[in-house]
């Protein structure tokens, strides 16, 4: 006769006629239901639909190698960090308010 706790579910909290019962419905919408929906027959474009399959398998054709590893630094560190050096040495030769207030200057 010994049972185990999980197997026991609490009874529910006693109803009383001034407290409100909680609503359980809940209102079912669609997703994006605005001006367009399936009735307007949209047509998949081909040239979308190509570009979202290479999308999808680039990351499992792309490789890094020897060969394309000095143009993927260039376009990752060299590019970005000479765009910012060239933009932040122009910002303090005019001494623009944005470097001034940054607390660098």
């Amino acid at each position: 006769t010994h049972t185990h706790i999980m197997t026991h579910t609490p009874p529910p909290p006693p109803y009383h006629r001034h407290q409100k019962k909680q609503n359980t419905h809940t209102h079912s919408r669609k997703m994006g239901d605005g001006p367009f929906n399936d009735k307007m027959h949209v047509k998949p474009n081909k040239f979308v639909e190509e570009w979202n399959g290479r999308r999808e398998i680039t990351e499992l054709a792309f490789e890094v190698n020897p060969s394309n590893l000095g143009a993927l630094v260039f376009c990752c560190l060299v590019f970005p960090y000479g765009i910012y050096h060239f933009t932040r040495k122009e910002l303090m030769i005019k001494g623009d308010p944005r470097y001034k207030n940054s607390g660098l200057a």
